[in-house]
């Protein structure tokens, strides 16, 4: 029995030839939709970004993560939407982080692409209604809520699996080794995507996506085990 739960590989490179390769790269090895991750490529422009995503003609994630979220772009938060804009007729989904101004965000809705409203935190996991109170937003705003925190200890783990018991259309992640699982198991409770690595390693905690591939595809985790 194979998962339902696509696996993303992040791309995270700074020029264009790079990018196409990997992408080929995890194309040919049966990966499920690409994360394009333009915040990382040199000088990138809008331009740029439809393009490349128009080159590596398969279902693409199209995100620009600001420095605020553990990204890397520079320039403007004007300049940064406006890529993201730029490819919503190429991109499968556009991510967009949901403390982005509003008006920012309802500028990609009106283009009609799919989207993916997302939250991290590289500090800490918050309170379980905190959390909760994110995702409801996020739901209300996007097709697929996402939320990536960092996990200390099992207990914080714990309350992603809670997210993922209580909410649907979501991507919810422990980062860092002890919360790793959670991209595993996320599966078992109908997530829309998990994440993977591709040769490089793009969040903490995250699975080379062999290895992922490997353990959703065996199915070895009964989901009335977690009952």
């Amino acid at each position: 029995m194979y998962s339902d739960t696509k696996i993303a590989v992040p791309i995270l490179e700074k020029n264009k030839e790079k990018i196409l390769k990997i992408a080929t790269d995890y194309i040919r090895k049966g990966v499920d939709i690409l994360e394009l991750r333009i915040d990382g490529i040199n000088d990138s422009n809008p331009k740029m970004a439809k393009e490349i995503i128009q080159e590596i003609n398969f279902p693409t994630i199209a995100t620009n993560r600001p420095k605020s979220e553990g990204g890397y772009f520079n320039g403007s938060e004007e300049d940064r939407i406006a890529i993201l804009r730029a490819t919503s007729d190429v991109a499968e989904y556009v991510d967009v982080e949901l403390q982005t101004k509003s008006d920012y965000i309802n500028s990609i809705l009106e283009t009609g692409v799919k989207t993916i409203i997302s939250y991290h935190d590289f500090e800490k996991t918050p309170p379980l209604n905190e959390m909760s109170e994110v995702i409801e937003e996020e739901l209300k705003i996007g097709d697929i809520a996402k939320i990536a925190v960092t996990g200390k200890t099992l207990e914080d783990t714990l309350k992603i699996l809670a997210i993922l018991s209580k909410f649907n259309n979501t991507i919810a992640i422990s980062m860092g080794e002890l919360g790793s699982y959670t991209r595993v198991i996320a599966s078992k409770f109908k997530a829309p995507i998990t994440f993977a690595a591709s040769d490089d390693v793009t969040a903490p905690g995250q699975i080379d996506f062999e290895t992922m591939k490997w353990i959703l595809n065996l199915n070895l985790i009964d989901t009335n085990d977690l009952i």
